[in-house]
């Protein structure tokens, strides 16, 4: 890993963090660096901007899902080649899945990748009060290593010396810099049309623009400065299997269908998959000759016009899950397999009709939080009672039209639940899974992948 890196931590959600991250990121380019990113937390929005910004995949670091050292090995691989690595966090820097402890927190993971910290303070409003909270910060923990602060939404210049000689004589750390409190610096489309806009070009402007601003009241050279770390030293590494690419596997990759952890993918190749992405918003059948299928996540309901009109896309795909393809579908590929999704105008469009029942999107959330995954009697992947973590999130809720055979019972704040759909060889569902957190996931998929390849052969 680069041994400069720093954690872009916020006093809470909403205070600008990801604004931040973007704008050092862009700057930081602009000088000539290469950066890495990489987003604390199960988060698939933010690190497509990183990715965008950086033209490098960003990776997520999840202490609640994954084992520490994972994380370490996970912060090495992602920085290697990088000049620098910025780590946006996630809510506050000690909020997490438990109020009592930083279980899971952008704190936690500032310690264990031993990153320096920069915390990000919305000032409005306030002068000699945000020394006040930037102190409440350090002394919270002794674990951390505060060595930086930015000053969010001042109101002008001299609003800022007010901030950063009341934090820098009561905190005894710089204050590096500021934003102004300025409308056109929000991030546009942070909502579901972000995909096909960054895929567009259309927010390249806006990262141009955000990396000059920063460039201009940010010290981005103290910052690199500060950025020196230690060496991450992993004592085992968990991801290092490499076996021969034996088997293919199809990926549904586009505007509709693009929430993947890196690490997923890069563990199915690790374990012998090749991987073979498709569109099926662009009219693209699935592959021929592949031996199992992912769908993973996304927005599929903001495109249900274009995936309804597909017939033959959703016969290939359809047609194959229903001869014995292995296949994980995960929240928008679970949604996809269904026989329609109601949309909120309360239009309705048949989609592919291999699980019965219909989707119902709704204008307020219906599930977030973290998971706990246990599979139910026949999972292909939870074969000797394994267990997993995971996330979930979503905006729609499931209509069966008959009693299904669940995929998973999931834990989370409101106790359990019978979760998805299953058959012999589809595992369907809400819950995005971090293959990080059982690996036997991936044998047991990989391993089914090459029963159908040589069933397929025997043909």
């Amino acid at each position: 890993m680069s041994k400069r890196r720093l954690v872009i931590a916020g006093t809470g959600s909403g205070v600008g963090k990801t604004t931040l991250t973007i704008g050092l990121m862009s700057a930081f380019k602009k000088k000539g660096l290469v950066v890495q990113g990489f987003k604390c937390g199960p988060d698939y929005i933010d690190p497509s901007y990183h990715t965008a910004v950086t033209g490098r995949p960003s990776r997520n670091l999840d202490s609640w899902m994954l084992n520490h050292e994972l994380v370490k090995e996970i912060a090495n691989r992602g920085s290697e080649g990088a000049d620098i690595s910025i780590i946006e966090g996630v809510m506050g820097f000690y909020d997490g899945k438990n109020p009592t402890s930083n279980d899971g927190t952008t704190a936690e993971i500032s310690v264990i990748t031993q990153s320096p910290v920069v915390l990000v303070v919305n000032c409005a409003s306030m002068a000699r009060s945000a020394a006040a909270i930037v102190k409440g910060f350090q002394t919270f923990s002794d674990d951390v290593n505060i060595v930086a602060v930015i000053a969010n939404r001042v109101g002008s210049v001299g609003h800022y010396k007010l901030v950063k000689a009341a934090v820098e004589q009561e905190c005894g750390i710089p204050v590096i810099g500021y934003l102004k409190r300025e409308d056109e610096l929000s991030i546009p489309e942070r909502h579901l049309g972000l995909i096909p806009s960054i895929e567009r070009g259309e927010l390249e402007p806006f990262f141009q623009k955000i990396g000059d601003l920063v460039l201009e009241t940010i010290d981005v050279d103290k910052l690199y400065d500060l950025a020196q770390a230690p060496e991450i030293v992993v004592q085992e590494e968990q991801l290092g299997i490499k076996k021969a690419k034996d088997i293919r596997i199809a990926i549904a990759r586009d505007a509709a269908f693009n929430f993947y952890y890196q690490e997923n993918l890069e563990m199915l190749e690790s374990y012998g998959a090749e991987l073979v992405e498709f569109s099926p918003l662009n009219g693209e059948c699935l592959p021929e000759h592949v031996d199992g299928l992912y769908i993973g996540g996304g927005f599929p309901e903001e495109f249900v016009q274009e995936l309804s009109q597909f017939n033959e896309v959703k016969y290939s795909i359809k047609i194959a899950i229903e001869n014995g393809l292995p296949t994980l579908a995960e929240c928008g590929g679970f949604m996809y397999l269904t026989d329609a999704i109601g949309t909120t105008e309360g239009q309705s469009y048949p989609m592919i009709g291999l699980i019965p029942g219909v989707v119902q999107m709704h204008k307020k959330l219906a599930a977030l939080g973290y998971r706990e995954i246990s599979g139910e009697e026949g999972n292909m992947l939870f074969k000797h009672n394994l267990h997993a973590k995971g996330h979930e999130f979503h905006y729609s809720t499931f209509q069966p039209s008959s009693e299904l055979p669940s995929a998973y019972q999931t834990k989370g704040m409101r106790g359990l639940k019978k979760e998805g759909f299953l058959t012999r060889n589809l595992v369907a569902g809400y819950t995005h899974l971090h293959f990080g957190s059982c690996p036997e996931i991936v044998e047991n998929w990989v391993e089914l992948c090459r029963k159908e390849k040589e069933s397929r052969s025997r043909v």
